[in-house]
């Protein structure tokens, strides 16, 4: 099978690809559609041996310079670079440590250039040239590890990778997987020229191959790359006027503000760190201890086998389920269910929170430490599904927000020096508020407008008492119905959350959905739109292809009905940061402010500011914010100010 997106992919996971299901025949592919309104090709791959081509190599620097001369003269450059790992033990594709080896160029399809790293420097007039056009896919890796080398770049690339995450954040963006999938081009795989991966040896590299395999692999790169922006970037969604272009006005741009805030990083207090490790020792002991009054001496509280047989077995709890080993599931699901059944339970829930937060900061983080005591997140643009930041050593998203004791990790994250406070801002309750703007639902954009909380709002609604009447519990009950409808809970859900009978949470939300009865309409409305279109789409059209919408499988069609209904509001809340991050920098900058973005997690964005600039960034900040984008419902920024991220959040 060497058929585009047919059964030659055998050896890829199923969920990789646009279609929405993998095609067996070839004839299927093309008639299958892919959902994101691009089509997959249906033809035999083409490789390099059977298709036009005209790639040189350029070693020398007269043939640098003539190449400078051509590209300086073309209406548009792709380029791409390929690295090495810096010394045994560092990674290749390291955008902090590696090697630069060479790049390439291409101006039109079938034509390109691949030049070595020694020649770097003769190119630095192109990316000075503020009116060139520049493709790249995954710019930022290219343009992080060639600022090292003094490249800096005048004009804001255009970005294949972001063009396709754009059309469709449901699928893969790789530029191999692309070309195979858009083009019917199978690209040189990197092995080819690299070699196999083997156990106990150094990891392959480009380094010393013959260039004249090195430069076919990389000059395909910039090629394709040149090709798809050809196919990718007419078919990008426009989202009507005044609204910015999700592709050049918001995730373009905003490559560069990531790579400053990566390359910025974040002052971390070591002393604090150690203290909070201390303390989470303590802890962990002492809940071991409790933990092991219920079990046998000997008892591993970190193995699942023996927690199984001591919950399901010792102790009787009765619901559980074995996994394919034949031992019995323990996850979070399994435990958050018998709450309230046994002592242990909680103990055993906190006794793994601790120690997670334990082994994934505490320990981990020091050893991303770099020599001015700063982390360095990397941020990935393209990886989410709704359109959201992701991030990684260390992953921010993931620091636990909701408990108090994973609140106190941000206690370590701390401003530059004694002259520099750290400057938290937050969207409140944004979902919420897109949920009201979406469905245009009166009372609740009436609770937003006149500044009401909502949760309370709804609350006195739901059990027909004054708003001053409220009792906590049945502001905290729908504050639980206001966050669930978002992403489509069911009765039974709802009732396990709140550790109700189905009948009450079946209740809760009937009566949710008389007093708002547009978010109902729009929850409908949103199903009916995916069905047909087979995508979901952000305010600025941002897609996420749901493959599953139609599904006979009703647990996988509602699955997809829940996204359809959640991602135009998450992914618009995802939209409003990243354009609210464009516009804070554009400000900061236009102002000559020292101020600088170092963090983004969830719906929030961390400063890290001189103390003679607070109160202007505090200004700028909070203004560009509530702006970024109009939703007709107001946007409620808070701001704090602190020595530490604890402290300013």
């Amino acid at each position: 099978g060497e058929w585009g997106m047919g059964n030659g992919e055998r050896n890829r996971p199923l969920w990789v690809g646009a279609t929405h299901g993998e095609a067996t025949k070839p004839s299927e592919a093309s008639a299958e559609g892919t959902g994101n309104g691009l089509t997959a090709v249906d033809r035999r791959l083409s490789t390099i041996s059977d298709s036009p081509h005209d790639y040189r190599l350029v070693t020398d620097e007269t043939a640098a310079q003539a190449l400078l001369a051509e590209l300086m003269a073309a209406p548009r450059v792709a380029f791409d670079i390929e690295t090495a790992a810096r010394e045994p033990g560092s990674s290749a594709t390291d955008a902090k440590t590696c090697r630069l080896l060479g790049l390439s160029f291409s101006t039109a399809p079938g034509k390109a250039w691949y030049v070595i790293a020694d020649l770097v420097d003769v190119f630095r007039p192109l990316f000075a040239d503020k009116s060139k056009i520049l493709v790249a896919h995954n710019g930022k890796y290219d343009r992080t590890v060639l600022h090292r080398y003094g490249i800096g770049f005048a004009p804001t690339p255009r970005d294949t990778m972001l063009e396709h995450y754009c059309l469709d954040a449901a699928a893969r963006h790789g530029l191999k997987e692309l070309s195979e999938q858009l083009l019917g081009y199978r690209m040189i795989r990197f092995e080819d020229v690299a070699g196999e991966p083997e156990r106990g040896k150094p990891e392959p590299t480009l380094a010393g191959k013959d260039l004249k395999l090195v430069c076919d692999y990389a000059a395909e790169d910039a090629d394709f790359t040149l090709r798809l922006d050809d196919i990718l970037r007419p078919q990008v969604p426009v989202a009507p006027s005044p609204l910015p272009n999700v592709l050049s006005d918001v995730e373009e741009p905003l490559v560069k503000i990531l790579i400053d805030m990566e390359r910025e990083g974040v002052k971390i207090d070591v002393e604090a760190l150690k203290a909070y490790g201390r303390e989470l020792d303590r802890e962990i002991l002492s809940l071991t201890q409790q933990i092991l009054s219920y079990a046998d001496p000997g008892f591993n509280p970190d193995s699942p086998k023996q927690l199984g047989a001591l919950l399901f077995g010792k102790l009787g709890l009765a619901g559980g389920k074995k996994t394919a080993s034949g031992q019995f599931s323990t996850d979070e699901k399994t435990l958050s269910k018998l709450v309230g059944e046994h002592p242990i339970i909680p103990l055993i829930l906190e006794y793994r929170a601790c120690s997670k937060l334990k082994s994934t900061y505490v320990d981990k983080l020091p050893t991303l430490i770099d020599e001015n005591g700063r982390v360095h997140t990397t941020y990935a643009q393209a990886f989410t599904e709704t359109g959201r930041l992701s991030s990684s050593d260390p992953n921010l998203q993931n620091i636990p927000i909701r408990t108090e004791r994973g609140k106190l990790i941000r206690k370590a994250f701390v401003a530059r020096d004694e002259k520099h406070v750290l400057i938290s801002a937050d969207y409140s309750q944004i979902e919420l508020r897109l949920m009201a703007a979406m469905s245009g639902d009166e009372a609740m954009l009436a609770a937003f407008r006149n500044g009401e909380d909502i949760h309370r709002d709804t609350a006195s609604r739901v059990y027909d008492v004054m708003p001053a009447f409220v009792t906590p519990e049945q502001r905290s009950k729908c504050k639980m119905v206001n966050f669930g409808i978002i992403y489509g809970i069911s009765a039974f859900g709802l009732s396990q959350r709140l550790k109700v009978p189905r009948k009450e949470a079946a209740d809760l939300i009937e009566t949710y959905f008389k007093l708002y009865p547009k978010v109902k309409v729009y929850m409908e409305s949103a199903i009916a739109k995916a069905r047909e279109k087979g995508y979901a789409e952000t305010i600025l059209g941002r897609r996420r292809t749901l493959r599953d919408i139609n599904s006979r499988n009703a647990t996988a069609r509602q699955a997809a009905e829940r996204d359809a209904i959640n991602t135009p509001i998450q992914g618009s809340a995802a939209d409003l940061i990243k354009v609210a991050m464009v516009k804070v920098d554009r400000a900061l900058k236009a102002e000559n402010l020292r101020a600088k973005m170092v963090l983004q997690i969830h719906d929030e964005l961390v400063f890290d500011v001189p103390l003679d600039e607070v109160e202007k960034v505090k200004e700028i900040v909070t203004r560009e914010m509530t702006t970024a984008l109009d939703f007709g419902v107001p946007l409620d920024v808070g701001i704090g100010v602190g020595g530490n991220w604890l402290d300013a959040h």
